[in-house]
């Protein structure tokens, strides 16, 4: 069975034990990413500034830096902030240039965070407050995310590709960052819209989120999300996520990285 298929097979619970898997170059992966370069969603590796102007700190050892000053901090300035453009065709080339000798390996397509993004413009706190203070504004700016992410959807079913993924990390340890309610009031119809798109281009939809999601699970399965990526399992519960959502969304994971692989001990079998 080709990668791509077997992809398939797993996310719509026809796999028959035949599990895909992502590992590194060295065991092999049925995956293949792909995406606009430079991405306006990328985050800067060395102390450096953003597309959108955010100013980033970072140790230079990954791309999980913090950014310490924010683009956006008073929505009267909107009309300065810099939006980066999605539709500038050097960003593409890698892209519509795809080799046909990875075509049975399964094509994902990155897309734009509409919550992370925000909040690495207008800090966590200022979006905390658009929540209950300054919606309109809000949506103006998830407009404009989910637009991007559905122009990267339309490239990616010019080029053939097989799914579509976007990242955004909603949980804490133990809850969502905010009230569930408000999720479904504000954020629920952006993702639905994304979800439809994706779908309508023959796109299967990933969403990585790390932290304790369980409250959007659901929301996240009406509107058509098909897998769920996410590296912190365990809070959660493996019991509890599997009574809940076996059959319902295909889970994409790693072994645990904050319970489990700092922890468990290392064993080989010969």
């Amino acid at each position: 069975m080709k990668s791509k298929e077997k992809v398939n097979a797993v996310i719509e619970f026809k796999s028959n034990g035949n599990i895909a898997v992502d590992f590194d170059d060295e065991y092999g992966s049925d995956f293949l990413y792909t995406g606009p370069n430079p991405s306006p969603d990328s985050r800067p590796n060395v102390n450096a500034k953003d597309e959108w102007g955010s100013i980033w700190e970072n140790i230079g050892v990954s791309q999980l830096g913090e950014v310490k000053e924010f683009p956006l901090i008073d929505w009267v300035n909107k009309s300065d902030l810099h939006i980066p453009d999605i539709k500038d065709h050097n960003r593409w080339i890698g892209v519509e240039s795809i080799d046909d000798k990875v075509r049975d390996l399964f094509l994902v397509g990155f897309g734009i965070s509409i919550y992370e993004r925000i909040h690495f413009i207008r800090g966590l706190e200022n979006t905390w407050i658009d929540i209950h203070e300054n919606r309109d504004e809000l949506n103006w700016l998830l407009d404009i995310l989910t637009d991007m992410n559905l122009y990267c959807i339309e490239k990616y079913r010019k080029a053939g590709l097989d799914g579509f993924i976007t990242c955004d990390d909603w949980g804490l340890q133990d809850r969502l960052m905010i009230n569930p309610t408000h999720f479904r009031e504000i954020w629920k119809s952006h993702y639905a819209k994304i979800y439809e798109t994706a779908h309508k281009a023959g796109l299967k939809t990933f969403l990585h989120s790390c932290g304790y999601i369980t409250e959007i699970l659901d929301d996240l399965i009406e509107i058509g999300l098909d897998v769920i990526q996410m590296d912190q399992q365990e809070n959660m519960g493996l019991d509890k996520l599997s009574k809940r959502f076996a059959g319902r969304i295909t889970f994409f994971n790693p072994v645990d990285i904050q319970a489990v692989l700092p922890y468990a001990t290392e064993y080989l079998q010969d």
